[in-house]
């Protein structure tokens, strides 16, 4: 038995008055996803635990099977995990983005730009090691990731600051969410001293020239400790593998135990190797991995970004992997189940991300429904409804020790 989770991130969305009321799901031209969806089980699940924010790190905890409230310590640690960071007892990590910042005093600079143009990692690599060599000392290590995503560890740290998401903010003032509480003070002058150190940086330098936004400062959130968790193998009795271009993902493979492989130019955009992920997910299969989640970024980050054409499109490179993939296991012949669903919805009139239940679909080859649903989120309403996320891997799994 095989199974599949094609987890097309933030990609649920509300009704958009520019195409018609219709969602970007709705939208798309997604033939394969219809064609699967008269087949499968279509429903809402409630991916968000009543109370916890709506992250991505709470939400693809949960759909793969872990409950946040037992396994959830925070976001920077499994990041930090997937960049090799040993933390210890006691130290906090602390997600570190690079982000573009208008000028002015603080009580008028606005978030212009979360990611800072998507900066490259080659790019951000310098730049974090020179805010490492000017900032950095026992108590304060800061670490290089992927693109515009860092990692701070503080020794001896608090989870206690409150500490706001740069994407929850964007084209807003940021004056009144620099870090506030216990050790937000520190936090605070942090950033506040980075635009000196990245200012005239000769990167950022070149990045204007180029028409692209530079890196003016680092912004903190997602603080946490170190995560414990259990082995996928152990707790589902599943070889795993997590495919995904983002450190968080990667992060939570490594704590799982699970498989993650590598594959080049995959960038969590929609400019994406798309070809390159699926080819990634049969090499799992064909190697003995029984389970294999495929992590999109790209529909969350046009969420972010108010990018309605392009969340369409993003949406329709899915439809397209989708179809890849249920070809590719139709033709193994032996029994499978595939499941598509976001984490969390990120509707573009908000830009960030939103606890309300989201749209799945789960396709068993050798259970094949037959109606005339579709797959979006008001067809979803009609559905089954799932209360957790974790009911996703319940459902899966249903039948795995039967003898199909």
């Amino acid at each position: 038995m095989k199974y599949l989770v094609l987890l097309g991130d933030g990609m649920a969305d509300v009704p958009n008055a520019e195409i018609g009321g219709l969602t970007p799901i709705e939208k798309a031209h997604t033939p394969n996803i219809d064609k699967i969806a008269k087949k499968s089980q279509v429903g809402l699940v409630q991916s968000i635990p009543k109370g916890m924010k709506p992250g991505s790190d709470v939400a693809n905890l949960s759909i793969l099977g872990y409950d946040p409230k037992k396994y959830y310590s925070g976001r920077s640690p499994l990041e930090a995990l997937a960049i090799g960071v040993d933390l210890k007892d006691g130290d906090v990590a602390i997600r570190t983005n690079l982000v573009t910042l208008s000028d002015g005093d603080w009580d008028e600079k606005v978030m212009l730009d979360y990611s800072a143009d998507e900066i490259s990692t080659a790019e951000a690599k310098q730049l974090i090691e020179e805010i490492q060599k000017e900032l950095g000392n026992d108590k304060y290590h800061f670490y290089a990731g992927f693109s515009y995503r860092h990692c701070l560890v503080v020794s001896n740290g608090t989870t206690k600051t409150t500490l706001t998401p740069p994407h929850d903010i964007s084209k807003q003032k940021v004056g009144d969410k620099l870090p506030k509480g216990e050790g937000g003070k520190d936090l605070a002058y942090l950033i506040k001293a980075s635009e000196k150190i990245l200012k005239n940086h000769p990167v950022n330098i070149q990045r204007i020239k180029e028409g692209k936004n530079p890196a003016t400062h680092i912004w903190f959130w997602g603080a946490g400790t170190k995560p414990q968790l259990d082995s996928f193998e152990e707790k589902y009795g599943l070889k795993g593998a997590i495919i995904s271009a983002v450190d968080l993902l990667k992060g939570i493979a490594v704590g799982a135990k699970m498989k993650a492989p590598y594959v080049e130019n995959a960038t969590g955009t929609i400019n994406t190797n798309w070809k390159g992920k699926v080819e990634a997910v049969k090499q799992c299969f064909d190697s003995g991995i029984d389970y294999v989640y495929l992590h999109m970024e790209a529909p969350d980050e046009c969420g972010h970004q108010g990018d309605l054409e392009n969340k369409i499109r993003s949406i329709e490179k899915i439809d397209w992997v989708t179809g890849e993939l249920y070809d590719y296991l139709k033709s193994k012949n032996e029994p499978f189940v595939l499941v598509l669903t976001p984490d969390h919805a990120t509707p573009l009139d908000v830009m960030t991300h939103t606890s309300t239940p989201i749209p799945y679909m789960i396709y068993k080859s050798y259970k094949e429904l037959d109606s005339d649903t579709v797959y979006s989120e008001k067809a979803a309403q009609n559905g089954v409804f799932l209360h957790s996320g974790s009911d996703i891997m319940k459902t899966m799994l249903a039948e795995k020790d039967k003898n199909i």
